[in-house]
């Protein structure tokens, strides 16, 4: 048999969205070090991956690809805002956020995949999965620092609500853009 006679194989659904998942936990990752630090939680990019994740692998694996990059920074590795790990990060001002990404990618993935019209249903999608990390975020904040629940909001969401609305901007058109590729 020569080249041509050989069939090419498809890889597996499953190895496909592994590896859409992991490239997404990378992605993740990365949006970490893009983090301008304003009080004791900073604006960072990462919650543009966890709306993509969402969006694009659906409540399963965008839930896979998020605790693999949770798992990743308890464990150590250097994952979090400002080139951080270790588990104590959890315990941090940001821990609450952190925690919040996995049920937030899980309801971005099931609202947005009951329906083939996505344009609308994913800016709901995302604004649920932002509501959801905010009330970790927040929860988590006000117990961590006593602060009343005014200063908690205007130091742990008020600043970040306009940056999310961009990133939700930002996101429908990439996961227009990706889901043919991802889904075929």
């Amino acid at each position: 048999m020569n080249e041509k006679e050989l069939p090419i194989l498809e890889p597996s659904a499953t190895l496909r969205m592994t590896v859409y998942a992991s490239l997404m936990a990378a992605l993740t990752a990365a949006g970490a070090y893009l983090a301008i630090p304003i009080g004791p939680v900073p604006i960072i990019l990462q919650n543009l991956f966890v709306f993509l994740s969402g969006l694009l692998l659906g409540p399963r694996w965008g839930a896979a690809s998020i605790g693999v990059y949770l798992l990743a920074g308890a464990l150590g590795l250097p994952v979090f805002a400002g080139g951080v790990g270790g588990i104590g990060r959890f315990a941090g001002p940001t821990g609450g956020y952190l925690l919040g990404f996995l049920p937030a990618v899980y309801v971005i993935g099931w609202i947005s995949g009951t329906s083939q019209k996505h344009g609308l249903r994913d800016i709901i999608a995302m604004v649920c999965g932002s509501l959801i990390i905010y009330a970790f975020g927040i929860s988590w904040l006000k117990i961590l620092t006593g602060m009343t629940l005014a200063k908690t909001l205007a130091l742990g969401m008020f600043p970040f609500i306009l940056g999310d609305a961009l990133k939700i901007a930002v996101a429908v058109p990439i996961a227009k853009a990706l889901r043919p590729v991802i889904h075929r």
